[in-house]
């Protein structure tokens, strides 16, 4: 067994999703900070489609990045154990990837896809992010006054984000 790394790599994680055709959504810091955002992350959070097919892929991609839970239990990629926890952290090769079936205020998969824009981050990837509306609908949820921070730069967003769609309409 590899060792898991501290360090995120992103691209690892990423590539080893789009490698194998995962359909998911970049939820988490990650997401808010490719949203433009001003924070810190040391792992990778994402919402992946629960249908079978996409579990299958799911499944590839966690071995290529010698995923494991953190806490040392088998992981079952089944629905129903999936729906169970609302955060199942994995260890691998590239830094912690966190899977969230349902994030805070969301229906899952489906809500989030929605609204998700693909982001050309380099290296041939293009993840699927939750939109600056969904993180903000996420963050609010959790109704922790620690990530008040994280909400108020989010409701920026949004404000520059409707000014600048104003201006193009004009």
């Amino acid at each position: 067994m590899a060792k898991a790394r501290r360090t995120l790599d992103p691209y690892g994680l990423l590539q080893a999703l789009e490698r194998h055709r995962v359909a998911y959504v970049v939820v988490g810091g990650f997401a808010r900070i490719v949203q433009g955002t001003e924070e810190l992350t040391h792992g990778l959070d994402i919402t992946p489609s629960l249908r079978e097919e996409n579990l299958h892929r799911l499944e590839l991609a966690l071995r290529d990045v010698d995923a494991r839970r953190s806490d040392g239990r088998a992981l079952s990629l089944e629905p129903a154990a999936l729906a169970a926890e609302s955060v199942h952290e994995l260890s691998t090769k590239y830094g912690q990837l966190k899977l969230v079936p349902e994030p805070a205020g969301t229906r899952g998969y489906d809500d989030l896809r929605r609204a998700a824009s693909r982001e050309p981050l380099g290296r041939g990837v293009r993840p699927s992010v939750a939109s600056i509306g969904d993180l903000a609908r996420m963050v609010s949820a959790l109704g922790d006054e620690e990530r008040l921070p994280q909400l108020m730069q989010l409701r920026r967003l949004v404000e520059l984000e409707r000014a600048r769609t104003r201006g193009i309409e004009r």
